[in-house]
């Protein structure tokens, strides 16, 4: 992800490829063959804040990945996610979550309609991030990039980081804690986080880095959250 202030996720292709390598177990596919592990981001709906309205969107392969692939190729956000190519591998990349087993979901994020980053809602009890840390059941993960220049640097990343966190913790009732790897080195995407309201709970070495876990905790007996509108996609 981008060494600027925009919240972008530091995850390396190694990392979310052993994501999608890992075999669950089979009486774990045959109880959940026909749940949703993310309880429908597609019906997530919209949410108000303070930079505009924001909405996460499952993203389609035949209409996003022209723009995907072009945020993959600046060189600020390959720095961090390594996926600069040609559009085939960022294809694959997205495909192997979109015909997975529902564990990982790429996203646009949409910034009063406008697609402005690109995010991953995944299952970080299911990760291989698990195996170097604790992980609670149904601890939901966040990866994110800032995809336009234009929109680093001006604190998008810390107030849409904030937003999807209230988003998970809304939409899944069963989701006590969303948690964010980020690489130690990308200080401002650890910094948008700390924003965002998560805390430093440790480093961690991970598959191609050392990262900060960070973590983000549901408030017992928290006031209804009031931004989250009942709008749909």
């Amino acid at each position: 992800m981008p060494s600027t202030d925009t919240g972008a996720d530091t995850a390396s292709p190694e990392d979310g490829e052993a994501t999608l390598r890992l075999r669950l177990p089979a009486e774990f596919v045959a109880r959940f063959a026909s749940a949703d592990l993310l309880d429908g981001v597609s019906d997530w709906g919209t949410t108000r804040t303070p930079v505009g309205l924001f909405h996460l969107v499952p993203v389609r392969m035949r209409t996003d990945l022209p723009l995907v692939h072009r945020w993959m190729n600046d060189p600020a956000v390959a720095a961090f996610w390594e996926l600069a190519g040609p559009p085939d591998r960022i294809e694959d990349h997205l495909r192997a979550q979109l015909d997975g087993d529902g564990r990982s979901v790429p996203c646009l994020g949409v910034l009063d309609g406008v697609p402005m980053s690109y995010w991953e809602i995944y299952r970080a009890d299911l990760d291989p991030l698990a195996r170097h840390c604790p992980t609670r059941p149904h601890d939901t993960g966040i990866h994110l990039l800032i995809g336009e220049a234009a929109d680093r640097g001006r604190g998008l990343g810390s107030a849409l980081l904030e937003a999807a966190a209230d988003l998970v913790l809304d939409r899944r009732p069963d989701c006590g804690r969303v948690v964010a790897e980020p690489d130690l080195r990308n200080t401002p995407s650890v910094t948008a986080f700390l924003r965002a309201g998560f805390r430093f709970a440790s480093e961690v070495d991970l598959p191609g880095k050392r990262a900060a876990l960070l973590i983000r905790e549901r408030v017992p007996n928290r006031e209804a959250r009031r931004n989250v509108t009942t709008s749909s996609p």
